[in-house]
């Protein structure tokens, strides 16, 4: 069954280069193309969509408080497509429950496999959008929930949310490898979090 998609962008040449590029493959359905955020709301409304692809600046309502909307109506999940990392940004729109963060410079093959993960329950975030996260705000969000963890955790989740590897996390916290790896894999398991990312979101912003 191919993933139906709405895509919002005020730029015409982006709206209809998505398009063709979805269009074009048979695990992708484009039911509908938005110029601004009031009038994506109202097209996710009409249509059932699974991904919603929101850029952020559009006229008459922006991508963050059109995803907060569409995240509060459950009308889809929100993949937001932009030109802009700045963290503010990044927070509101995680905040108002989008689900991905890309910046407008992948390949069309890469925006193709984080419109699946998204779609499959995997939130995503731009490389560069969770470095610039990591340098800004080590420390957690007051909306992460830190009963479940031990102290030990809590400084391997802090490790994670600073960007550094397993072979980082070993050497700075005096464990092996392999150490640091089941940890994670109990921190994920405690938190119902599927990967790293998510859960280095999830102690910057408090959201899952």
């Amino acid at each position: 069954m191919a993933i139906k998609i709405i895509i919002a962008d005020d730029s015409d040449f982006v709206r209809e280069g998505m398009s063709i590029i979805l269009g074009v493959d048979e695990s992708f359905e484009v039911v509908g193309c938005a110029a601004d955020g009031r009038e994506c709301v109202e097209l996710a409304r009409r249509k059932s969509a699974d991904v919603i692809l929101m850029d952020i600046q559009m006229p008459e309502m922006d991508g963050i408080d059109a995803t907060k909307i569409i995240a509060e109506e459950n009308l889809g999940k929100v993949l937001i497509l932009t030109t802009f990392d700045d963290y503010d940004l990044v927070r509101k729109a995680i905040k108002n429950g989008a689900k991905g963060y890309l910046i407008k410079n992948h390949t069309p093959e890469k925006l193709k496999q984080m419109i699946k993960s998204v779609y499959e329950g995997i939130n995503v975030l731009d490389e560069s959008v969770f470095e610039k996260m990591a340098d800004i705000q080590s420390v957690k969000s007051e909306n992460f929930d830190d009963s479940p963890y031990s102290q030990r955790e809590l400084e391997i989740i802090a490790a994670v949310a600073d960007g550094l590897s397993n072979k980082e996390i070993a050497a700075k916290l005096f464990l092996s490898e392999g150490t640091v790896k089941n940890y994670i894999s109990n921190i994920l398991e405690k938190g119902g979090l599927d990967h790293r990312t998510q859960l280095a979101v999830y102690y910057l912003t408090g959201r899952k």
